[in-house]
């Protein structure tokens, strides 16, 4: 998995930035990234609690949605393996 280059702090604070007037040009020269429309759809009206809890939800389900593949691995392994003993 790709680590962030910014934190939910820093993200949220050049949100705000740009929500108290700075233009977008401005803010991407001066933190270096080249949009910050990408992080306003994800980020835009949350609070740096929120965006914490929000990563810790999609790490979360990240790691059912891998257990659950794996569990379905095994069980059509299993299937496989009792179908060739019939």
């Amino acid at each position: 998995m790709k680590r962030a280059r910014f934190t939910e702090e820093q993200i949220i604070a050049v949100l705000k930035e740009h929500e108290a007037g700075a233009k977008t040009a401005d803010l991407a020269r001066k933190h270096g990234v080249s949009e910050v429309y990408n992080w306003k759809a994800k980020f835009g009206g949350m609070d740096v609690s929120e965006a914490k809890r929000l990563r810790a939800l999609e790490e979360e389900n990240a790691k059912l949605k891998k257990l659950l593949a794996e569990q379905m691995l095994d069980a059509a392994a299993l299937r496989e393996l009792l179908s060739k003993k019939c």
